[in-house]
């Protein structure tokens, strides 16, 4: 008797361990990011690029394909690729699309939510699947363009020229407070 229970325990050991690694394999099976066209439309003249705005309905799961969130019964996600309003993955896969095209993402952990995960729905180091519809598209204009090229440079380069005129500024006020005062001790020298 004790010999078939220490057998059955082994055999269950074994097995545990063979289930484990086995997830783990599964888990960690995605390492780089997949795109799947699944409908194009006939025309496809105008593709996404960074700085434009999709509005998407999207279905995201789990490898094991457990829904972890979806908009179809919502107002189609306003995404603006490079804002990074959306896990860095799924905005990678809307780049280069046409609207009214469908495609499925398979997004590997470091583009999802890396892992720390998104408890409890997302667990660490989980690769994930979204199945996105671009609903509609429109192009970045010339002025957000500017806006969001020119602009952040811009003020990388006013920001030292503010601070050395506030430098400037402070320097000479301090200069000319030492200067008022040693035309003080000039005067009170010569009525002495």
């Amino acid at each position: 008797m004790k010999v078939r229970t220490g057998v059955c325990l082994l055999l269950l050991a074994a097995f545990v361990f063979v289930a484990a690694q086995e997830e783990e394999v599964f888990q960690n099976v995605v390492e780089e990011l997949t795109v799947e066209t699944v409908e194009k439309p006939e025309t496809c003249d105008i593709t996404s690029e960074m700085g434009d705005t999709l509005q998407i309905h999207y279905t995201g799961r789990l490898m094991d394909g457990k829904v972890i969130d979806s908009s179809l019964s919502r107002d189609p996600l306003l995404v603006e690729l490079g804002k990074r309003t959306v896990i860095t993955g799924l905005e990678q896969s809307l780049l280069g699309v046409c609207e009214g095209q469908k495609i499925k993402a398979t997004i590997p952990p470091h583009l999802a939510y890396g892992k720390r995960g998104y408890p409890p729905t997302i667990p660490g180091d989980a690769a994930l699947v979204f199945e996105v519809e671009v609903v509609s598209m429109s192009k970045q204009t010339a002025w957000q363009k500017l806006v969001s090229d020119v602009f952040p440079v811009l003020c990388l380069a006013l920001v030292p020229t503010l601070l050395g005129l506030v430098g400037l500024y402070l320097y000479n006020k301090a200069n000319a407070q030492k200067a008022g005062k040693k035309k003080a001790k000039d005067k009170k020298s010569k009525k002495k």
